[in-house]
This record gives C-alpha cells, structure tokens and sequence, in this order.
C-alpha cells in the first residue's frame, strides 16, 4: 500500500511537469486535436500553469492523506481512499479548466466527467462489495463460506483444521481482491502454492482449512474470533480433523 501511495503520487508531479507551453499541442489530450483556430481560443499559457498547479497539489495530498490514513486510521481506509481520491480530483479538474477557453465548453468535457462519474461509482459499489464481510457457517456436516471465493465444503473432505499466525508469503494475486487488510481469491505464494485466502480483517491467528484434496483456504473473520470460530468447529467436525497447533 505504501509503494502504491508513492508511486502514484510521484507519476502525479511528474505528469505536472511533463506537459508545457511548447509540447502540449503534442502530448496534451484533447488540445493536441484542435485545429489552429480552435487552439487560439484556448490561453494555454494560464492553462499549463493551472495544470502544473494542480497535478503538483494532487501528488502531495494524494501521498500526505494516503499515510495519515494508513498510520492514524487503517489500511483499509487508506485503500479507498487511493482508489476513489484522484478520481474525485480529476471530475474537479475537467470542470474547472473550462475557465480557460474563450469558446463554450466541448462536448468531451462534459463525456469525460460523465465517465468520470461512472468510474467513480463503479468504483465506489465494488469496494463496498468487496469490504463486506464474508461469513463462515459451521453446520453439521459441513462448513459454508460466503462471498464470491467462498464454498461450501463437506466434512468429509476435510483433512485438517489449523489455527496459524502467519501467513505464507505472497508473491501474485492470480484471481481476486486485495486492498488493504482485505484478500479474497486465489493468490500464489513465494514457494509456488497456489492457495485461496478469504480475509476479510487481518486478525490473527487465523484459520487454515486443508483439503484431503491439497487445497488450502485460509480464512480470517472481521466481526468474529477466529478462535471462537475455530472453538465452534471443534464441536461440529470429526476430532481427528484437528492436529496439534501450528505457530508457523
């Protein structure tokens, strides 16, 4: 999450200092398009100031909100944070830089803050999705796990139970979403295992279900114990479905 903060924020200033006066009728969008005409109703020159101005506030607030969310907050809140803010920023500048051309507004402004708009709320009911906890039922017989990665998965194939406090080290995001303390879906492992994770906080110890089948699920609950969940397994599934505790 850090290097993603930094990283987008620094593309930010260098987008600020990237375009000016004398290459934006090649590399700026939209005014790289205009005929002559058209370009002399435009004042680039206080355009390309705003524009520096604002990529360069963009960057730094971007990164200083980013990790005062992070730190103070919760990663979680510094994830949507970094999904929706530029969006947010980018519908403001669209809309603000109409000042600066003598003609009416263009027709693709007004497209691009309405796909903007369409972006953002996308955006906005994915992670609002995706941050909904994900429940564990334990039934007589089975276990059931809620969501899109989830799966009901009958006792019987069942090989073992662990409680563990540390996950394996992840190396890809193969199927599936990761922002903050929240992964659900399929992920590789730096050993090359491939495994499903259905996080919904990053509460240890959490649970690791292995198939007889070799799969591993490794679930962990936001408003639950873990313990207590694994407390309750107990009382459901077969005594020898629980090894002796694993600290790795």
């Amino acid at each position: 999450m850090i290097y993603a903060l930094l990283a987008l924020s620094l593309l930010f200033v260098a987008i600020g200092f990237l375009v000016t006066e004398n290459n934006a009728k090649y590399l700026l969008s939209g005014y790289n398009t205009m005929s002559e005409a058209e370009r002399r109703q435009v004042d680039i020159k206080s355009y390309i100031h705003y524009f520096k101005k604002f990529h360069l506030f963009l960057g730094a607030s971007n990164l200083i909100i980013g990790l005062f969310l992070f730190y103070l907050v919760s990663k979680n809140a510094s994830g949507i944070f970094l999904c929706t803010y530029p969006i947010l920023a980018y519908i403001y500048f669209i809309w603000a830089s109409g000042k600066y051309s003598q003609g009416p507004k263009t027709s693709w402004d007004k497209i691009g803050i309405v796909i903007l708009t369409g972006v953002l709320v996308l955006v906005t009911t994915l992670l609002v999705w995706e941050f909904k906890e994900d429940k564990i039922t334990i039934q007589s017989g089975k276990i059931e796990i809620e969501g899109d990665y989830g799966e009901v998965i009958a006792a019987s194939d069942i090989e073992s139970v662990n409680l563990i406090h540390q996950l394996p080290k992840i190396s890809l995001k193969t199927n599936g979403f990761a922002l903050g303390s929240v992964r659900k879906g399929r992920f590789n492992t730096s050993e090359g295992e491939n495994i499903k994770l259905v996080l919904n906080s990053d509460q240890v110890p959490c649970i690791l279900i292995t198939k007889k089948s070799g799969e591993k699920i490794y679930f962990s609950a936001k408003e639950q114990s873990n313990q207590g969940i694994f407390e309750e397994m107990k009382k459901v599934l077969p005594i020898g479905t629980f090894p002796a505790p694993n600290r790795d």
